[in-house]
């Protein structure tokens, strides 16, 4: 039951969803992440934390750059099977087309160096 909890609570705020619903497009480092969403650094690092913590989203390193992807699933079937829900959830959303059509804009060769 805890791992099912830790998935729901995950996904309890807006801003994790969005995450969720721009990594289900591409892998983002957190700079990227910060300027689609408009929200400080450190909150989007907190809101990786969790996403991370309940198995749905994973990093890599990537000599300088640490990107942001959705996990596999294979550590959480709670994870897994609402990573795959989500796939066809809320991409009509206003809110979620937004931020889906501004990621070709965002380039973090030039927000990450600032």
């Amino acid at each position: 039951m805890r791992e099912f909890v830790k998935v729901m609570k995950a996904l309890s705020d807006p801003n994790r969803v969005k995450i969720i619903k721009m990594l289900e497009r591409e892998s983002m480092c957190v700079c990227e992440l910060e300027c689609a969403l408009g929200i400080a650094q450190p909150t989007v690092s907190k809101h990786l934390k969790v996403l991370e913590e309940a198995g749905l989203a994973a990093y890599q390193k990537d000599k300088l750059w640490v990107n942001y992807m959705l996990a596999d699933g294979k550590r959480n079937d709670y994870a897994e099977m609402m990573l795959g829900n989500l796939k066809g959830w809320l991409n009509e959303v206003s809110e979620i087309r937004t931020l889906v059509e501004k990621l070709p804009e965002i380039d973090r060769e030039k927000i990450c160096r600032r």
